[in-house]
């Protein structure tokens, strides 16, 4: 019987290894846009007018930090712009 357990280990190990591949191979920049107006604060994918980098928004849902989504997600997320708003 300890064949078959050691089997049933090393198929899931496989299949999370498999999956944990899957999620965390980065998405292609073209299918992704730019949403400002969402990201928790320090969140931020990049410099916006009042902070240098990335990770550095002061509040969430700065108007003019932004994070990249999936395209098309934007518009369904509360509060979410295609445009840098005012903060």
């Amino acid at each position: 019987m300890s064949i078959i357990n050691t089997k049933s280990v090393l198929v899931a190990a496989a299949v999370a290894a498999a999956a944990m591949t899957a999620m965390s191979a980065p998405s292609n920049a073209a299918d992704n846009e730019k949403c400002y107006g969402v990201a928790a604060a320090g969140k931020n994918d990049c410099a916006t007018a009042t902070s240098s980098c990335a990770g550095t928004s002061k509040v969430d849902s700065q108007g003019d930090a932004f994070i990249a989504v999936p395209a098309g997600l934007c518009a369904k997320l509360a509060g979410g712009s295609l445009e840098p708003k005012k903060s």
